[in-house]
């Protein structure tokens, strides 16, 4: 199973996604540079978080420009698996690939610590691993990971299930409601309509070892293996 896993200039969490995919889940991983055109007939796509080409405009703005993005566009049409993990989310609503945006986070602050998350889905190619209303506790660290979006796209998201992980706390006085960055409805991640690209804003890839405090990320990159492993025998089967 080969995995390409994206770096951009600025990216800071490449290294631990390859980590987790080649080192935990013993796939082939290719380090896909953000100049090249091609993404090495992979199988699934990580674009992970960090601050790509500094953040300068506003957050993913000048990655939606690299080469490696109509690569990318095009592997997500035709059906591949994609996951942007924080700037990763923010990249996929830039080009489209996911509806909305993410902006400044309510309270104008970069946030870096664990937040408690609830899965509102796991009929996903993402999710499948956990349980329903599973709760995770996976960290952040943004500053705009405020996701919004007009009335009519927020309807359609938690109407048709896509949305797939949801803020549900600690609740502190600084945070009564849970919700770190003010997202609408406490969205922390969402998928596209034919539900083979997911963004998320916490990082799996950082709670994915129990030497640093949890595994619970484990579940997201565990999904899409098995999404992929039972697309791939179905496959056989029909030759």
């Amino acid at each position: 199973m080969k995995v390409a896993v994206v770096t951009f200039p600025g990216s800071n969490c490449d290294r631990d996604c390859i980590y987790v995919m080649r080192d935990i889940f013993s796939c082939e991983v290719h380090n896909v540079f953000h100049k090249e055109a091609s993404l090495c007939d992979c199988d699934a796509v990580i674009i992970p978080g960090g601050f790509s080409y500094g953040d300068y405009l506003r957050a993913g703005a000048l990655a939606k420009y690299s080469p490696v993005m109509k690569a990318i566009q095009q592997f997500a049409k035709q059906g591949g698996l994609v996951i942007g993990i924080c700037n990763g989310f923010q990249i996929l609503c830039e080009v489209g690939l996911l509806p909305g945006a993410l902006v400044r986070n309510r309270n104008v602050r970069f946030i870096s610590r664990n937040v408690e998350l609830r899965v509102e889905n796991t009929e996903t190619a993402f999710t499948s691993a956990y349980e329903q209303e599973q709760l995770l506790w996976i960290p952040i660290a943004h500053a705009e990971g405020n996701y919004v979006a007009d009335d009519k796209t927020i309807e359609e998201l938690e109407s048709s299930g896509r949305v797939v992980f949801r803020y549900t706390g600690p609740k502190r006085q600084d945070v009564p409601d849970g919700n770190p960055n003010g997202s609408i409805n406490s969205i922390a991640g969402i998928i596209n309509e034919q539900g083979n690209v997911l963004g998320m804003m916490p990082h799996p890839e950082r709670a994915s070892d129990e030497r640093i405090g949890s595994t619970d990320g484990l579940g997201v990159f565990r999904s899409m293996i098995t999404s992929l492993q039972q697309d791939a025998s179905y496959a056989a089967l029909t030759v």
